[in-house]
C-alpha cells in the first residue's frame, strides 16, 4: 500500500485495527460452536455482543467520513482506489445501524442460535419460534435502515451484503429458469440412475476413521494444517480468518459420506481464505469477494472435483486406508454413490442436482418474511408444500428436518441461501473456462494433476480479493459475466451423458 497519502493511510490503520478485532470475533465464534461448554454460552454471548459494539463504533467514528472524502481528493493507484472503494461501502453499511441494534442482534442471535443446537434434536418448533421472533424482528430493522441509507429494497438490502450487486429481480430471473427444467433434470436422471447397480457401504464407520479419513482429503487438496485446522460443530462451517482458518465438519457412524462431502465443501472455502493475498490482510481489498463466490470455491472442490469421476479414482484408495476394504469403494461405484440423485430433507446433504431446489425452497420464504408479507408462525406450511411442491417430500411436523434444519435464519443470516445456488453456477462457469483454457483438464485430474485447477483458482479468484467487483471478477476470470448455461450443461452432461 501507498505510504505517502495521510488520509489514505490513516484509514488503513483503522481498518487493520479492525481487522485484529474481528481475528478475536472470529476465533471466539468459532470456538462458540466447537468447543465451549453450554454453560459458558451466556457469557460468551454478552462477550461477543460487547465486541460487536466496538466493532461498530470503530466503524462509525465521525473521523471516518471527513478521512473518506479527504482520500478521495489524494492521488491514489488503482489498487488504492479499490481499497477506498470497499472502505466507504462499509463505513456507509455501518452508519445505517445503531449500536444498540448490532449488539441486540447479535445477542439475540447467539441466543436463538444456542438453543437451536438441543431444540432441534428435540423437534421444538414452539421453543425455536419464542428466540426465533426476536431474531426475525431485529433482522427486519436492520434491513429497513440499511435500505433508508442505500436505497435498495428491503431484502435487496440484506442481499447486498453478502452478494454485493445483485438485486432479488437477478435471483428471480435466474432462479426463474431455473424451476422450470430443474424438476425434469430430477426426474430424467433418477430414471437414468434406477438401471445402474449400486454397492451400498457397510457400516459402522467409527468417527475416529472418518475423522482420518476426512484430514487425508483435506491434504490431497491442498489444505495448509500450518494455518488452519478440523473441528466438529452441530453445523458444519468455514470460519476464523485466512492467517488461522477453522473448519468443521459432523459425523454419522451409519454413513461416512456426508462428513467427507462437507469437509471438501469446507476445504473450498479455507483454500479461498487461506489463498487470500498476504499483503493486502488487513484491508478490506483483502476480504473474499462475496458469499457467492466464496460457495463457487466450496462447490468446486465438493461438487466440480470432488464428483469427479477421475477424482473417485483418488480418493478411493483412501477410503479403503482408513474405512477398509470393500465393494462399495471402488472408484466407479464410489462416484456412483458420491453422484446419486434422490430428494432427501437435508439441504447439506444433498446431492447436486436437487440441492438448487433447497435453496430456492429457503429464498421463497426468507424473502417476504424480512418483507412482512409472512411471520415466522407460517414458515411450517410453506416449508411443507414448497418441499412437497419441489422435491416431492412430506415434511409435516419434522420440524428438524424440515425448517429447524440449518443454522442460517436463527444466526439472522438473512439474504445468504441465494448465494449457494448462483456458487455452483459461479463454479460450472469457472471450469467451463478452465477447460476451454485446458481441453485436457479431465485427463490431467485423472493423473492426480489437482495443481492445474487449484493455480487457476489462485490466480483468477483467490489473490484478487475485493480488487474488482463481483461481474468484473467474474467477467475477467471467466470472460463473460454470470451465465447460468453452464451450471444446466454441467448438470446434463456429468448425469444424463
Amino acid at each position: 500500500m501507498s505510504t505517502i497519502n495521510t488520509a489514505y493511510q490513516d484509514l488503513c490503520s483503522r481498518h487493520q485495527r479492525l481487522h485484529r478485532l474481528n481475528h478475536l470475533q472470529a476465533i471466539a465464534s468459532w470456538d462458540q460452536s466447537a468447543n465451549m461448554p453450554p454453560k459458558g454460552n451466556e457469557a460468551r454471548s454478552l462477550a461477543l455482543a460487547e465486541m460487536g459494539g466496538l466493532l461498530h463504533e470503530l466503524s462509525t467514528d465521525p473521523a471516518l467520513a471527513q478521512l473518506l472524502d479527504a482520500a478521495e481528493a489524494e492521488t491514489l493507484g488503482d489498487v488504492e482506489k479499490a481499497n477506498l472503494r470497499e472502505m466507504r461501502r462499509a463505513w456507509r453499511d455501518a452508519n445505517a445501524l445503531p449500536q444498540a441494534l448490532v449488539e441486540a442482534k447479535s445477542l439475540a442471535s447467539s441466543r436463538c442460535e444456542h438453543a437451536w443446537r438441543s431444540q432441534r434434536p428435540a423437534n421444538d418448533w414452539p421453543g425455536h419460534l419464542e428466540n426465533l421472533r426476536e431474531v426475525v424482528r431485529l433482522a427486519r430493522e436492520e434491513a429497513r435502515l440499511l435500505a433508508e441509507s442505500s436505497g435498495l429494497s428491503l431484502y435487496d438490502a440484506l442481499l447486498d451484503r453478502y452478494e454485493p450487486g445483485m438485486r432479488s429481480a437477478d435471483v428471480d430471473r435466474v432462479f426463474g429458469d431455473l424451476r422450470q427444467w430443474l424438476p425434469g433434470l430430477i426426474r430424467a436422471v433418477q430414471d437414468r440412475q434406477a438401471s445402474e447397480t449400486t454397492i451400498e457401504p457397510v457400516g459402522p464407520f467409527p468417527q475416529a476413521a472418518q475423522r482420518a479419513l476426512g484430514l487425508d482429503a483435506m491434504k490431497l487438496l491442498g489444505f495448509d494444517f500450518d494455518g488452519g485446522r478440523l473441528d466438529e460443530s452441530a453445523h458444519p462451517f468455514c470460519g476464523g480468518v485466512p492467517e488461522d482458518v477453522r473448519m468443521t465438519t459432523r459425523y454419522r457412524e451409519d454413513t461416512f459420506l456426508p462428513s467427507l462431502t462437507g469437509t471438501m465443501h469446507e476445504t473450498g472455502h479455507g483454500r479461498y481464505e487461506q489463498g487470500l493475498r498476504r499483503d493486502w490482510l488487513g484491508q478490506p481489498i483483502a476480504n473474499a469477494r462475496s458469499m457467492g463466490l466464496h460457495e463457487s470455491q466450496s462447490l468446486s472442490f465438493e461438487m466440480q472435483l470432488g464428483s469427479h469421476p477421475a477424482f473417485a479414482q483418488l480418493l478411493s484408495p483412501l477410503v479403503i486406508k482408513h474405512l477398509g476394504d470393500q465393494p462399495a469403494f471402488t472408484p466407479g461405484n464410489l462416484q456412483r454413490l458420491m453422484t446419486r440423485v434422490a430428494p432427501g430433507f437435508i439441504r447439506v446433504d444433498a446431492d447436486e442436482v436437487t440441492y438448487p431446489a433447497h435453496v430456492i425452497l429457503r429464498y421463497e420464504i426468507e424473502r417476504p418474511l424480512i418483507e412482512g408479507q409472512i411471520e415466522c408462525e407460517d414458515i411450517p406450511a410453506l416449508w411443507d408444500a414448497k418441499m412437497q411442491e419441489l422435491l416431492g417430500i412430506d415434511t409435516r411436523g419434522n420440524y428438524r428436518n424440515g425448517c429447524m434444519q440449518d443454522v442460517h435464519w436463527s444466526a439472522g443470516l438473512f439474504g445468504y441461501f441465494p448465494c449457494y445456488t448462483l456458487g455452483a453456477m459461479y463454479a460450472a462457469q469457472f471450469f467451463a473456462a478452465m477447460r476451454r483454457e485446458t481441453p485436457e483438464l479431465d485427463a490431467r485430474i485423472a493423473a492426480g494433476e489437482l495443481n492445474l485447477v487449484f493455480d487457476w483458482l489462485r490466480d483468477r479468484v483467490w489473490t484478487q480479493g475485493s480488487r474488482w467487483t463481483t461481474p468484473e471478477l467474474v467477467q475477467r476470470a471467466s470472460g463473460e459475466p454470470l451465465n447460468p448455461a453452464h451450471f444446466k450443461a454441467h448438470l446434463q452432461a456429468r448425469y444424463l451423458g
